[in-house]
């Protein structure tokens, strides 16, 4: 997670924000706890057969509601174990695996069905599950190969695709880099590579990326941490040509890049062919994007994908031009992080609800969920507290693949708790109609609507409850008075 609801909140405006990603963790943390776990009540039984394609941060938030709504969700993948990049694409000191276990097993406890080493196109289509009696299905198998730069000596031993690289530590592989390592890339993923060849005990490490250090896509913290680990970065480079010797790579020769986007943001690198240099390696691990390998799994179907390998959906359904399959996650948007995949899952699963159930619109009454950040132009804060945000141990193990960066205790989590502004909190009295209108946009069947029947003056929130009261009163009596005159009907009646 990137942290969004962290950059737009208020307190970041006057010192620090407040530590929402760890307070979140801090409760997440509690369901390792098998005592105390939560598992949701389904809200139905429907029973009707879902087809969860990948098993990677989209399918399983797709099969949990899925599955909390009622259905009977049979997730395929083709690895061994389910998790998809939360497993083999996130190194383990940024994210326990045991984490990732927690959650799936939250997903078994709601009878979510999971195949593993099942490739879908290979081992079986999808018209095969079609007539098994699978109503809807929802593709998210990720973007899980390394992209190649496709220059001189890509092809020489010891160089990888930084992803595979990854892959095979978090499969447990016995990978050493004995030797000089280079990444080249300059993103989150191109950190995780370099920090990960640390700890598979090469002997220096150093990351080459055409952005400035202004310019470039990984995170502040991130960069922090590859810094403290004595990861070299080195910026404005880019690479010409990969130098091998019996096969076996020796170097790797760039050129300085002068500019990465062009005047309308546009990725047109312009480079000083003039300025070249050479850097000794052992090892070049490349990270400078993710495709997507769709194999057979589209064979037999009308979906299509656009130039970059990505499927064609609608962009708020995420329903294909084949109306019973959905995708999202990577496969649909490209290389992504893992929180956005999780909430296209959630989506997914709005959707795939809605077409199974018969008469039902996938789009009205649908929250378009477009954040609006307040207007902070004219904030003005009277007073505040001082206390300084809560911090928690952030320093990793350079020589561990454990993440041993801890948690908040509670006390802490209660003294950040104290920080929020509550700029964005509202009291609503649930038994109280304010006339905002909201329910009409909520509701799923567009079952509500809204009439302005009197254009007199409304009643301020504050002398809401003095105004309703008469009328509740008189309500309530009119009740009373129907439910005696029943009463006595009965009676007589039965006397009669």
């Amino acid at each position: 997670c990137n942290r969004r609801c962290e950059s737009a909140c208020t307190r970041g405006d006057i010192d620090e924000p407040v530590a929402i990603d760890e307070i979140k963790k801090f409760i997440a943390y509690q369901d390792l706890n098998e005592a105390r776990c939560f598992v949701p009540e389904k809200r139905h039984s429907y029973g009707r057969p879902i087809a969860v394609v990948g098993a990677g941060p989209a399918g399983l938030s797709c099969a949990y509601f899925l599955a909390v709504d009622g259905y009977k969700v049979t997730v395929f993948e083709k690895e061994k174990e389910p998790g998809g990049m939360l497993m083999m694409g996130i190194p383990s000191f940024r994210l326990g695996k045991d984490v990732v276990h927690a959650e799936i097993n939250v997903l078994r406890k709601l009878g979510v069905e999971f195949k593993t080493g099942v490739e879908v196109g290979r081992d079986i289509t999808i018209g095969q599950l079609r007539r098994q009696g699978f109503e809807a299905f929802y593709l998210a198998i990720g973007a899980q190969e390394g992209r190649g730069l496709g220059i001189e000596g890509e092809e020489a031993g010891g160089v990888y695709s930084g992803i595979d690289f990854i892959r095979r530590i978090n499969r447990l592989e016995d990978v050493k880099l004995f030797g000089k390592a280079i990444v080249i890339g300059g993103g989150n993923v191109a950190i995780d590579v370099a920090r990960t060849a640390a700890r598979a005990e090469a002997e220096n490490v150093e990351l080459y990326c055409l952005e400035s250090p202004e310019e470039m896509p990984a995170s502040h913290d991130e960069l922090e941490e590859a810094k403290e680990e004595n990861i070299g970065i080195h910026n404005g480079w880019g690479p010409v040509r990969i130098i091998a010797e019996n096969g076996r790579v020796t170097g790797v020769e760039f050129r300085r890049c002068v500019s990465v986007f062009d005047k309308n943001g546009r990725f047109t690198p312009v480079f000083d062919d003039r300025d070249t240099m050479i850097a000794e390696a052992d090892w070049v691990l490349l990270s400078v994007g993710q495709t997507i390998s769709w194999g057979n799994l589209l064979k037999g179907t009308g979906i299509v994908c656009n130039p970059d390998g990505t499927i064609k959906a609608d962009p708020f359904t995420y329903q294909t031009d084949e109306p019973d399959i959905f995708a999202g996650g990577d496969a649909f948007t490209g290389p992504g992080f893992a929180i956005d995949a999780i909430a296209a899952g959630k989506q997914g699963a709005v959707s795939i609800h809605r077409f199974v159930q018969p008469g039902q619109s996938l789009v009205i009454g649908r929250d378009r969920r477009e954040y609006k950040s307040l207007d902070k132009d004219s904030l003005v804060l009277e007073t505040y507290d001082r206390m300084p945000r809560q911090k928690v141990r952030q320093k990793a193990n350079p020589h561990s693949f454990s993440d041993e960066r801890g948690t908040f205790t509670e006390e802490q989590v209660q003294k950040e708790t104290e920080r929020c502004l509550g700029c964005g909190a509202a009291v609503v009295d649930e038994f109280l109609c304010v006339g905002c209108g909201q329910c009409t946009t909520k509701c799923k069947f567009d079952a509500i609507s809204l009439i302005r029947r009197y254009d007199g003056e409304g009643v301020s929130l504050l002398d809401m409850k003095k105004a309703v009261l008469p009328h509740v009163v008189k309500r309530r009596a009119k009740i009373t008075m129907k439910k005696i005159r029943k009463a006595m009907s009965r009676q007589e009646a039965f006397h009669a």
